[in-house]
Formats: structure tokens, C-alpha cells, sequence
């Protein structure tokens, strides 16, 4: 028994899709290799991102990229640079933003569990709209001397005003607009289509469906944004003569390095960057068709597993396809406890995570009573495996 498996406990059979509550995905050989051979050698963290940047900027269509520890941390990344930008002595003073364009204005619908993010860095989050609906005149009054960007949820293809019409209100202003792309992959066409909108920084998960490490992201947009990223998250323990970026000073873009900044902690390992850019250069050439084959199959045995117990309605459902939509457009099953299944759908969660294997579902509709089973981390054989402990904890 390898350490691996010793530490994990009882194995766990991931029927909820890419999560990080079930350690995310499963990088390849590919993504693993890269990571070992990048812990062979010593390398300038701040040369190994200028690499991995023009790579992520090469792939996604943006003016530049940065690897970061993962969605949230390229939200506060984010944000960091959209109040600060370029000024070292507000990157020092972070967050603590009295005083500097601090404001983010945002789609009242678009507040979700991971805005704090946006939060940590210093930001005061300006709603504006309703739930069901946001005028676009709401953002437009929002927006004065105090806004430091706006921020938008890449994975809501239901909201009333698209990314394009938040992206020309914002830019009438000069406001940089941030979208939170963690959600929003697949389909693959996002990892560009942000960008052609206009989107000025957009945060993705690396560790889910591009199935790099679990801790890590992308962060990508306009050079002088990213360049502000760099200097908040980078090791400043520097002396302005010896900086390996006093270029920076000579050409009047900042007037001296900042000391250690917001994304010190958010710090990014060689392992992590090499084995993210080895799983992105993979992910654009990935048969997205071939996979959907193989999880609809998945699917299919799960939904024909589960047909004939009583008070359970099993479907496969394909989702969404459109370019926007929510991050989970594969086949997937849809499972409703009716009345008369002698438990409700929170029983079901919590017996199937009380089984040996555990088997994790998603569990984000359960108080409508609907349970999903997501195929994206099923391995060849689990899905028969799912079929057996949602029975057994059916009674059935």
C-alpha cells in the first residue's frame, strides 16, 4: 500500500463530477510527468511564469496569462490588480482600501458562495438589478470615481444582460470587466470566447475539466493587469538594484518593486505551473466528442441501473451545448425521490457517502428532492458500481 492510498481512507467513487470537495480530476500521464520533471531543478519562479504566461496568452487569445493557485485565488488576484494596478504603494497597502477605486460592481444575481474572493483583496461589492432581471441603466449609475472594475459570472447563460453588453458599459467608462470563468469550461470554445467579447481578466479553473493539479488556475487578460498580478503574487523580497525586474523602474511603469504582496500566499509551485500548462496544451487537442460518447455510456447504465425502484425517476439529460453555459454540458442523470421511495433525497446522499466505497454525488438540488450523478470522473466499471450502492441504499 503506497502512502496515497493509505491517506485517503475508504476509496470514493466521484459520481458528483470534477469537484475539489473529491480532490478534482484525474491529471494524465502527461500532466504528471511534467510535474515530476519539473521537481528536478531549480528555476526563477518569475521566468517560469513569463514562459507558462505567453503559452496561456497563446492559447486563450489574450494579451497575456499567469498560473494561479487555483479559481478563487485568480479572483482575488483579480481584483488586486484591477484596485491597485500599477501604483506599488496601494499593492502595499492592501487590503486595507480606503481612499482607492475600490468598488466592483456586479449582476445582483451573480453574488455567489466564491465572491469573497473578490472581498479578500480589499473590494466593496456594488449589486445592482434584481435576481430575475438587471437593466443595463443600473450598471451604467453604479459605475463613478470610486469603481475599480466590474465583475461578471462566465457560467450564467440565463442572465438578461449578456457579457457583451456588460463588457460596453463598462468599457464607456474605462472599467476593466473580470469574469469568473471557474464554472464555465467546458465547452472548450470559453477558454477563447471571453476574450473575443472583451473581458479585461478571467479567472478558470486548472484542476477540473482541463484535469491539471487541483491547485491550480489560469489568470488571463491585458498585459498591464497581469503584469500588476505578478508583482502582488511574486516573491518581492528584492532590493530595487538587483530586482530581476528593475526594467520595469527604467521604463516608468512603476517607480520601485512592492514589498510582499495580497497573493503571497496564493504562491504557485514549478510543479504546479509546469503540470498546468501540460494539461492545457493537451486540453485544446482533446476528442471532446469521443469523451461525451464514453460518459453518455456511462450515463445510460446508471439511468437504466436505477429504472424500476419505486419513487425513483431516473433520466439522462445531455445539458446544455450553447457556447456560455453552464460548466457541465455532458450527459449526466437526473434522479427525482418521489413520496413513495421511503427516503428523501438527503437520505440518499447520506447513505451512498455512508457506503464502502463511498460514492459522492451532486447534491446542489437535494431540497427539490433531485439527486445528479455526474460520469465525469467515473472510471471503466464504477458506473455499475453506482448502480449497485444507490440500490442497496434504496432498499432494493
Amino acid at each position: 500500500m503506497g502512502i496515497a492510498t493509505e491517506l485517503r481512507g475508504k476509496r470514493v467513487i466521484n459520481a458528483r463530477g470534477y469537484s475539489t470537495k473529491v480532490g478534482g480530476s484525474r491529471p494524465s500521464a502527461e500532466v504528471m510527468e511534467a510535474m515530476v520533471e519539473a521537481s528536478t531543478f531549480f528555476v526563477r519562479i518569475e521566468d517560469l511564469q513569463a514562459s507558462a504566461g505567453a503559452v496561456i496568452a497563446e492559447l486563450t487569445g489574450a494579451e497575456a496569462g499567469y498560473v494561479t493557485a487555483g479559481a478563487s485565488a485568480g479572483l482575488t488576484l483579480a481584483a488586486a490588480a484591477a484596485i491597485a494596478r500599477l501604483d506599488p504603494g496601494r499593492m502595499n497597502r492592501l487590503p486595507q482600501s480606503d481612499g482607492m477605486p475600490n468598488e466592483i460592481v456586479l449582476l445582483r444575481r451573480h453574488r455567489n458562495d466564491y465572491d469573497h474572493a473578490l472581498r479578500l483583496a480589499g473590494a466593496r461589492l456594488v449589486e445592482v438589478g434584481f435576481n430575475d432581471w438587471t437593466f443595463a441603466y443600473e450598471i451604467e449609475e453604479a459605475i463613478g470615481e470610486r469603481t475599480a472594475a466590474v465583475f461578471y459570472l462566465g457560467s450564467d447563460e440565463h442572465a438578461n444582460l449578456s457579457l457583451a453588453d456588460v463588457v460596453a458599459i463598462a468599457h464607456r467608462h474605462d472599467v476593466p470587466v473580470i469574469v469568473d470563468g471557474s464554472m464555465a469550461l467546458p465547452p472548450a470554445a470559453n477558454l477563447r470566447r471571453f476574450f473575443e467579447i472583451g473581458a479585461d481578466l478571467v479567472s478558470f479553473s486548472g484542476g477540473k475539466h482541463i484535469q491539471g493539479p487541483q491547485a491550480s488556475g489560469i489568470l488571463a487578460g491585458r498585459r498591464d493587469l497581469i503584469t500588476s498580478v505578478a508583482l502582488q503574487h511574486q516573491d518581492m523580497d528584492v532590493y530595487p538594484e538587483m530586482w530581476p525586474s528593475r526594467g520595469l523602474i527604467a521604463d516608468h511603469v512603476v517607480v520601485g518593486p512592492p514589498h510582499h504582496g495580497i497573493g503571497r500566499g496564493f504562491k504557485v509551485g514549478k510543479e504546479e505551473a509546469c503540470g498546468l500548462i501540460a494539461a492545457l496544451r493537451a486540453y485544446v487537442r482533446r476528442d471532446f466528442a469521443a469523451e461525451a460518447a464514453r460518459l453518455g455510456g456511462y450515463a445510460d447504465e446508471i439511468a437504466s441501473g436505477l429504472a424500476g425502484i419505486r419513487g425513483l425517476h431516473a433520466r439522462r439529460v445531455d445539458g446544455h451545448l450553447v457556447p456560455g453555459a453552464m460548466g457541465r454540458p455532458g450527459p449526466h442523470v437526473e434522479v427525482e425521490v418521489g413520496p413513495d421511495a421511503g427516503l428523501t433525497a438527503f437520505e440518499l446522499v447520506n447513505r451512498l457517502q455512508a457506503g464502502d466505497p463511498i460514492v459522492c454525488t451532486w447534491e446542489g438540488k437535494a431540497f427539490e428532492g433531485q439527486v445528479r450523478f455526474y460520469p465525469d470522473g467515473l472510471a471503466d466499471g464504477e458506473a455499475s458500481e453506482v448502480v449497485v450502492a444507490a440500490r442497496r441504499a434504496c432498499g432494493a
